[in-house]
């Protein structure tokens, strides 16, 4: 039996934390077993929960965390790319643009201007400043106008996954 201790410290090895959380749910995650087809299934499933948290959270009025989840969406369907285009693990970041860009995919300058701005959404919900700018400048019409955008690139990232 493997001693607790003979873990590696999931806080300082991403890829063996990001191992033990998708062998949980019967991905194996080892290079020599990748299986990128499974892992870009994965990231696509993970990608449309994200988007249905988003969208109920809308529905509630809760704007803030719909749009981090926006995030979310638009971050594991980069994900799904990486693993289907580069055949390997997609990096545990959450840089949307760094993502994109990792995935060697051609990006026009509305893309380039809209996942940074995305980005910003993981950042704001998780950690807000103590004026809680973020929350404040998330009204309904802010809301709607972000998640149209979120959707618009979640639609061209679907396309390009084949």
């Amino acid at each position: 039996m493997e001693s607790k201790l003979s873990r590696p410290d999931p806080i300082y090895d991403p890829i063996y934390s990001l191992r033990a959380s998708t062998e949980d749910c019967g991905i194996l995650m080892g290079p020599e077993e990748f299986d990128a087809e499974a892992m870009a299934a994965y990231w696509r499933t993970e990608s449309e929960e994200a988007l249905t948290v988003a969208r109920h959270l809308v529905e509630k009025a809760d704007y803030s965390y719909a749009l981090f989840f926006g995030h979310l969406a638009v971050e594991k369907l980069l994900k799904a790319l990486y693993a289907q285009t580069r055949h390997a693990h997609a990096p545990p970041i959450h840089n949307l643009l760094r993502l994109a860009l990792a995935c060697e995919i051609p990006l026009d300058e509305t893309k380039t201007d809209a996942l940074p701005t995305i980005t910003t959404f993981n950042l704001g919900a998780r950690y807000p400043d103590l004026k809680r700018t973020f929350r404040s400048r998330c009204t309904r019409g802010y809301a709607e106008a972000q998640m149209t955008r979120i959707e618009e690139m979640l639609a061209w990232l679907r396309s390009r996954l084949m």
